[in-house]
């Protein structure tokens, strides 16, 4: 099948180049020229582990990048509209959406065969159907269901493992307007014969994705508030308390052979220093604010973010117990991306975090093993000073701040009791043994 997508961030890269490797032949649009000259050399303009290699397979086979809509729209029969959807405060950002679905109809409006346009972005319920489809229809002067197929494939992507999600998924929502666009989508991904798919109507498509990282956000949220109280109440340890709740067979089950799963949603089940990244915090705050627009005061979510927008603070708390006043005193910090295996920073908890420390006047030293040129764009000052490696960046420092759980921060205690002054380590997610250290503070203790 010949696919474009429209959009070459995280979601339409990502998928562009998986799409080619079940075989479909794939045209990737930007606006971004330099980015679309990037990928066509087959440099990702991204970090997401196994893209590179993908796209280095595939590029200039049956993958290809252009700024051209009309062109790629009209060689293929089926379009995914894969653009940001940013929050702006008040609700999802939709301008990118309803540009791109202008496009597209006035492409269709010159095409004579049959077409299924399918959005992948996160948005609304109703948005797909009420907004994308009317706007096809206007600029084309075609008739949905009957010239062209509306259709809504929300994603299930993890960064950091991106690639692995969408080779193995664990289910394919495939949303339509009728069966026969339906049809057309599940032939996508007929490659995945053994998933389980669900067809729905697009509305539904919509809120299955807003539910799914409404959920994760909500045991996350949950974790660190039962995290606090323990810490507050003393004498116990949330990773402990949490550990025993993870022995729920319900949670992890147990097989008639007596061994016992641990499902991966039991690491949303551990207190941490709060969620980021581009979806959890945009796709949470959509949702409240769509709930509300209808008249639903959506206090539980709205609670799961008071809660995770108040958790970084919790680092900075324990930090203050050991030095009151911050002024020059040298404070590593370990992790900048919002989790591993990405670049990402949106809504990481190391920005508030920093940001503390800059306004307290302590001497920040940073290392990151992907995400330190985004941090450079994010905080544009020299005060931050970059190191190129974990033993560089806590040498002769006060503090250590471990805010990612990058796999080669697990040496750290090996590092730290080598210091001829062995730091406070402050563990924002519980990645190490609380025992590590003679001096070690943990959320959740």
């Amino acid at each position: 099948m010949k696919i474009s997508v429209i959009g070459t961030g995280y979601v339409g890269l990502v998928s562009g180049v998986c799409l080619a490797e079940i075989g479909h032949d794939v045209i990737c649009v930007d606006k971004d020229k330099t980015k679309v000259d990037q990928i066509n050399l087959g440099k990702s303009p991204i970090y997401e582990e196994g893209l590179s290699k993908l796209l280095t397979k595939h590029i200039n086979s049956n993958l290809k990048a252009t700024i051209n809509l009309h062109a790629a729209v009209m060689e293929s029969s089926l379009t995914i509209i894969a653009v940001g959807t940013p929050y702006d405060g008040d609700a999802i950002d939709l301008q990118y959406i309803e540009q791109v679905s202008k496009e597209i109809g006035e492409t269709l409006k010159d095409k004579k065969t049959y077409h299924v346009v399918v959005v992948k972005s996160t948005v609304v319920p109703g948005t797909t159907d009420e907004i994308v489809l009317p706007l096809l229809e206007k600029y084309s002067g075609k008739k949905a269901g009957l010239d062209f197929g509306v259709g809504m494939n929300p994603e299930f992507l993890r960064e950091g493992t991106a690639i692995a999600d969408f080779m193995q998924p664990d289910r394919i929502v495939l949303g339509g307007i009728d069966t026969k666009t339906q049809y057309k989508l599940d032939q996508a991904y007929a490659p995945f014969f053994d998933t389980d798919k669900l067809k729905t109507d697009n509305k539904t498509a919509e809120m299955i994705k807003y539910t799914s990282n409404a959920l994760l956000a909500t045991l996350i949220s949950f974790s660190n508030e039962i995290g606090n109280l323990c810490a507050t109440l003393g004498d116990m340890d949330a990773l402990e308390v949490m550990r025993g709740v993870h022995l729920d067979k319900r949670i992890s089950p147990i097989l008639k052979n007596g061994q016992r799963i641990s499902p991966s949603i039991t690491s949303y089940l551990e207190a941490g220093c709060g969620f980021g990244g581009s979806c959890f915090p945009k796709d949470v705050k959509a949702l409240i604010s769509h709930g509300m627009d209808a008249g639903e005061k959506m206090q539980l979510l709205s609670s799961v973010m008071n809660i995770n927008n108040d958790q970084p603070k919790k680092v900075l708390n324990l930090l203050s117990k050991h030095y009151p006043k911050l002024e020059n005193k040298k404070i590593a910090i370990l992790g900048l991306a919002f989790k591993p295996g990405t670049n990402d920073m949106r809504e990481s908890p190391a920005i508030p975090i920093i940001n503390d420390l800059l306004y307290k006047k302590a001497i920040i030293n940073a290392y990151d093993p992907v995400a330190q040129e985004e941090a450079k764009k994010i905080f544009c000052t020299k005060k931050i000073t970059y190191s190129k490696s974990v033993n560089e960046v806590v040498k002769g420092v006060d503090a250590v701040l471990l805010l990612t759980r990058w796999q080669e921060f697990e040496a750290l205690p090996e590092i730290l009791n080598a210091c001829e002054k062995i730091p406070l380590l402050i563990d924002g997610r519980r990645m190490l043994s609380k025992n590590c250290l003679p001096r070690y503070e943990g959320i959740g203790i």
